[in-house]
């Protein structure tokens, strides 16, 4: 299995983001765009493993250890990552201490269980709109314009996902998640 760990968006987040995709896609010759039932923000990527019960495990002890609670996820400000065959395109994510703090643990807590291969490089949490997209560059100043405001969601869950090609298409599907704390009232 191909696994990662994400945060999923309510559906209202991704009918707003995709409603803004369709009007920024008409500024490309070509890319491939992500659907919208596709739309997360990635934690930490695994890749292909059978090792499901280590993964799970990887995940409550990073909650626990970090007693990450419920946070707020600011979404805002577009950028590429440039790339010889096309550009990714994403929106970006604020920083918020409790996202830093718990995607760390899943680093250390997922190297601990055997998975070497997890990137701990400096997080850079997005959401990947397109790939290998090719078009107009002067567009981006627009655009930036509707991000006056970011737009916001309450995250309470940290989701394992399975991302799988079913006829044909890519299809991410949650298999494991583990709640995060309530906030409480001071």
């Amino acid at each position: 299995m191909r696994l990662f760990i994400a945060i999923t968006l309510e559906e209202n987040i991704k009918d707003s983001l995709y409603e803004m995709m369709e009007v920024w896609k008409s500024n490309f010759d070509h890319g491939s765009f992500t659907e919208k039932e596709n739309l997360h923000v990635t934690v930490n990527f695994i890749g292909e493993t059978k090792r499901l019960e280590e993964v799970k495990k990887a995940m409550d002890r990073a909650v626990k250890e970090t007693h990450a609670a419920q946070f707020i996820l600011s979404i805002r400000g577009l950028g590429t990552f440039k790339r010889r065959e096309g550009d990714i395109c994403w929106i970006g994510i604020e920083k918020d201490t409790i996202l830093w703090k718990l995607q760390k643990e899943l680093v250390k807590q997922l190297k601990e269980a055997g998975f070497y291969d997890v990137d701990d490089k400096e997080y850079k949490p997005h959401l990947t709109l397109g790939r290998r997209v090719k078009g107009n560059e002067e567009f981006q100043p627009e655009i930036q314009e509707t991000w006056k405001e970011p737009l916001q969601m309450r995250v309470s869950k940290i989701s394992l996902m399975k991302s799988e090609r079913i006829q044909g298409k890519l299809t991410y599907t949650e298999i494991y998640h583990i709640q995060l704390d309530k906030i409480q009232d001071k």
